[in-house]
């Protein structure tokens, strides 16, 4: 038993780094080359690279809450809840990062959508893809499982998982948004960590849609200047 406990911890470390890897060196790979879509592909890289490694363990995403809802109206209520508290969050973690750092917004990442339907409509397709679903799914669902399961699987080791979680998710968002940036994401990353302990695991979808509504409403504000 003791053997079996360590071999399944070494497999969840091995395919945890695995993906890590995959999206540190995807993006960075990517980087020079664009920095708009250098996160996007570096997350559908790692989600490829996510569903063989759940598939050859005999997982799948639905075991970590990807389901259809079994009642939409609790999944939009429970997304109006999330909503709020992603709110209260920015709010607290930017009140946090002004103590700090500069606010530097997204460095003109996204200055081409201004007024450009075009451009406007590719980068809601990419929020509804990479911002919300691709996200979700491998910072939330397979970064905190197998860290959890890296780490032994108790309570403990699943906050810690979740801790991690937040701090490489913030680190995601740095190159464009600076330190104020990541530690704001990073808030998010922690605050929706703990709700996806809490409800992510039997369905992730309302942690789905508000991150998409959010990226959403972000990027039409944008687009109307």
């Amino acid at each position: 038993m003791p053997n079996e406990q360590s071999n399944s911890r070494l497999t969840a470390f091995v395919d945890l780094l695995i993906v890590v890897a995959v999206l540190v060196i995807v993006k960075q790979s990517v980087l020079p080359h664009t920095v708009v879509y250098a996160g996007p592909v570096s997350t559908f890289s790692a989600m490829v690279v996510a569903t063989f490694l759940l598939h050859r363990r005999g997982f799948s995403w639905a075991g970590l809450g990807l389901n259809w809802p079994e009642s939409w109206p609790r999944t939009l209520g429970l997304a109006v809840l999330i909503f709020i508290a992603f709110l209260l969050t920015v709010a607290a973690f930017q009140a946090l990062a002004d103590l700090f750092f500069e606010d530097i917004g997204t460095s003109g990442r996204f200055n081409f959508v201004r007024g450009n339907l075009g451009a406007y409509l590719l980068i809601m397709a990419i929020v509804w893809t990479h911002g919300s679903f691709f996200e979700e799914l491998l910072f939330r669902a397979f970064i905190i499982t197998k860290g959890e399961a890296a780490l032994g699987g108790t309570r403990i080791a699943s906050l810690l998982a979740v801790v991690l979680a937040a701090i490489f998710f913030g680190y995601r968002h740095y190159y464009y948004q600076g330190m104020h940036g990541a530690v704001v994401t990073g808030g998010i990353g922690l605050v929706f960590g703990l709700i996806y302990l809490k409800i992510g695991r039997q369905n992730i979808m309302p942690l789905i849609i508000v991150h998409g509504i959010a990226n959403s409403i972000a990027q039409t504000s944008r687009f109307l200047s």
